[in-house]
């Protein structure tokens, strides 16, 4: 009948059922208006085919009683959102009941049948797949069933109708459903992932902060190795000097004393500098490296009070400031190099020179002590002394993207040269 196929959209009261799926629409605010609507156009439909009996069979005996079967089925109707949607035995035996009313009212009056469809969704969203089938494919049977009992003759129409909506009905449920299983389970891939972001920028973070801790131990120790350190390391040698010459020699012995009251001077500037901000304190006073290189030199020869001479060249004028990184490392292999003349080459004379080139910057310490047998880099002899001075100023010379090369050989003296690029990015590490 054109009531039929006009009062039964396959898109109507299914849409409301699959709204009120807990995960799927619950939290959608469209969703929610369209179950709405779905549930009224069931009302509308039941009271439509009501309206249409009693219009067409006033007072027949069966009329009260179509009356309470459709009151009962809309009070149904209403008690299933209350119940829920998952399939627990209280929910399947309000379903029964309901297919169950529907079925009698559709054998008493076959107009009933155009509630069938938002039965079809019900069935679909709380049974199991097959189950669902079934219930959609006994339904569709009294559907056709009914239609042909109204029609005045057998009409094709009336027979392949149902099914194709009933069809159509399922397709768009299932589908509905899959995009929404799709949607939960894209949902908490991306939360997985989100929170797998987060881990991961935690954990580098961490691991930031820990070789940012190590880098600063490092260089910590190699400023303290060649300021503190040799300035101590001076110390007692002066002041065992002036120990043993103390009785034969007091003015010698107070030469040394004075000597290693002026490097303690030296290094309290020093410590203060590293509480300050860790810069070299020859550079702090101003002049920049050419300066301190001179006062270090003179501070060297005035030290070693005639047993080593320590003379400082510079050669050709830089294009721009150097770095103030490039100007302390320097400094520092500097200050390291010439306690390593001090103490162990037994040098008379040593040398100083900066060469400011257009691309870099070389800083050559030369003397004429004993010499030794000169190791490639990253090789380590049999035989240390201290065992930190050099390490540690190739380390420097390698943050800074630059080389440190050793000419030595026993008997002949010993350069060392530290290159610096003026152009390349300095090495974080």
């Amino acid at each position: 009948m054109v009531e039929h196929r006009s009062g039964s959209p396959d898109h109507g009261p299914g849409g409301g059922t699959e709204a009120e799926r807990p995960g799927v629409a619950g939290s959608d605010p469209d969703a929610r208006w369209l179950a709405l609507l779905m549930h009224a156009a069931f009302f509308l439909l039941l009271g439509a085919s009501l309206t249409r009996f009693l219009m067409r069979h006033p007072g027949e005996a069966r009329t009260p009683w179509i009356i309470a079967l459709s009151v009962t089925l809309a009070v149904l109707y209403l008690l299933g959102p209350v119940l829920g949607s998952r399939p627990t035995p209280r929910r399947l035996a309000w379903l029964a009941v309901l297919v169950v009313v529907w079925m009698v009212l559709v054998v008493l009056a076959p107009s009933f049948a155009w509630c069938a469809v938002p039965l079809f969704y019900t069935g679909l969203r709380i049974l199991p797949p097959r189950a669902a089938l079934a219930l959609v494919a006994l339904l569709t049977v009294f559907v056709v069933a009914a239609q042909l009992r109204l029609a005045d003759g057998f009409d094709p129409n009336l027979f392949l109708a149902p099914p194709a909506v009933a069809a159509v009905a399922t397709a768009v449920f299932v589908h509905m459903q899959r995009q929404a299983v799709r949607q939960r389970e894209l949902a908490a891939r991306q939360r997985e992932l989100i929170d797998d972001l987060l881990r991961t920028r935690r954990e580098l973070a961490a691991t930031e902060r820990r070789e940012g801790t190590l880098a600063e131990r490092q260089r910590l120790s190699m400023e303290i190795h060649d300021t503190l350190a040799q300035g101590l390391s001076s110390q007692q040698m002066l002041l065992q000097a002036a120990d043993r010459t103390w009785s034969a020699d007091p003015d010698a012995a107070r030469r040394h004393v004075r000597t290693a009251t002026g490097i303690a001077e030296r290094n309290l500037a020093e410590a203060r500098r590293f509480v300050h901000d860790l810069a070299p304190a020859d550079l702090a006073e101003g002049g920049g490296l050419e300066a301190a290189l001179h006062a270090l030199a003179a501070r060297e020869s005035a030290q070693a009070e005639g047993a080593l001479t320590v003379h400082c060249h510079v050669e050709g004028t830089p294009h721009a400031p150097l770095p103030d990184r490039v100007q302390s490392a320097l400094l520092r292999i500097a200050q390291g190099a010439l306690a390593n003349v001090r103490e162990h080459s037994g040098a008379s004379a040593a040398g100083l020179t900066l060469t400011h080139l257009d691309d870099r910057v070389v800083l050559d310490i030369g003397d004429n002590g004993r010499g030794f047998t000169a190791e490639p880099e990253g090789v380590r002899g049999g035989r240390t002394v201290r065992g930190h001075g050099l390490p540690a100023m190739r380390a420097r010379v390698r943050q800074l993207g630059g080389t440190l090369t050793i000419e030595s050989a026993p008997g002949e003296g010993t350069v060392l040269s530290a290159e610096v690029p003026l152009t390349t990015t300095e090495d974080p590490t």
